[in-house]
This record gives C-alpha cells, sequence and structure tokens, in this order.
C-alpha cells in the first residue's frame, strides 16, 4: 500500500476535513469518485475513534475505504468531503487516519532517478565497498530532504538523507542502496 494523504482536522460543520498530501498526483488520487483505502494513523484513529453524532455510547469506526465526493484546495491546503462523512464529529473521527492506494495501481516514476516509497523499502543498504549497514524500513519526508530509515543490525535505526551526495546508487534490480555517508552519521 501506498500512502498517499493523512487526514487533519475538520475544516467548517459539514465534514469537509484537511489532508495533508503525501503524493505528487493530488488531483488523480483526490479526484470524485476515487476509493482510498484506510490505515490508523499517528493518533489510532482507524478502528477506535471518538463517538459519532449517534450518540456517546456508539463509537465510530472507520470504514475500509472513503470515497471522495469533492476536493478543493483552500489557502494551500486540501479540503476533502468523503462519503457518508455529514458533519464535523465524523470528521474529527478521521483525524489522523493515513490514506492509501494499492501500489499496484501506482505507474513508476518517469524519471530514472525518481522512486516512490514502496520500492525503496525492503531493500538493503551497503557502502561502495560492500559493507551492509541495514535495511530500508520506511522513507520520512521533511521540509529539506527524504531521509532513508534504516534499521542497523545492531537494532538501532538510523537517519540517511536521500541526496546524490550520500546515496550513490539505487539499484532495484539488485535489491540495494549503495550509500557514502559521513563519519559520524550512523553514530547518531
Amino acid at each position: 500500500m501506498l500512502i498517499v494523504g493523512r487526514i487533519g482536522r475538520p475544516h467548517g460543520i459539514r465534514g469537509e476535513v484537511t489532508v495533508e498530501v503525501r503524493t505528487d498526483e493530488p488531483d488523480t488520487r483526490f479526484a470524485p469518485g476515487m476509493v482510498l483505502r484506510t490505515m490508523s494513523g499517528v493518533n489510532g484513529a482507524a478502528g477506535g475513534a471518538p463517538p459519532s453524532a449517534a450518540g456517546p455510547e456508539v463509537p465510530f469506526q472507520v470504514p475500509e475505504g472513503l470515497a471522495v465526493e469533492s476536493a478543493r484546495w483552500h489557502q494551500g491546503r486540501l479540503l476533502v468531503a468523503f462519503e457518508g462523512v455529514l458533519d464535523r464529529n465524523v470528521a474529527e473521527a478521521l483525524r489522523g487516519t493515513l490514506l492509501t492506494v494499492d501500489s499496484a495501481d501506482v505507474n513508476p516514476p518517469e524519471d530514472p532517478e525518481e522512486f516512490h516509497d514502496h520500492q525503496l523499502v525492503g531493500l538493503a543498504v551497503v557502502t561502495p565497498a560492500g559493507e551492509r549497514l541495514g535495511e530500508v524500513v520506511r522513507i520520512d519526508h521533511g521540509p529539506a530532504s527524504d531521509l532513508l530509515v534504516l534499521s542497523r543490525p545492531q537494532g538501532r535505526t538510523a537517519l540517511i538523507p536521500f541526496v546524490k551526495a550520500i546515496v550513490a546508487e539505487v539499484d532495484l534490480a539488485g535489491g540495494r542502496v549503495v550509500v557514502d555517508p559521513p563519519s559520524g552519521l550512523l553514530d547518531l
């Protein structure tokens, strides 16, 4: 599954929500009629959120999929209305929910130096000399650059900036990423 967004706070009283976009194609991914799969987010929203408008004794269950009813940009933020989300209480219950699409439905990037997160997760990370440093477990998208999050053999994690000066090669066919980290980077 490929994460395309995370639901943020409600906007207004009619069920619209802000969405933190995590895709290069928001107009395609959030087009009316598009059904997005849901995953529990950082707030544990999916599967056991705050009570719904039906009453305090009826917990709201985030559905497995949400159909986009409408989407629009407002002050640089994407606002999305989902079918069946009709009020602020239900919209609030969705906060933190991750929105995903099946990675098989995503075309590979045209640029050979561009990669989707799911293509990198699971790759071995090695030095130019072939020393194994760990495995990519996820990609963190920061404001300055993306970060490869490595699971190190000793059970620790390490962050490697995904920049050309450090990442020498991404070999998808060989299942590896070759990095030349500056001294001390992996000791942090």
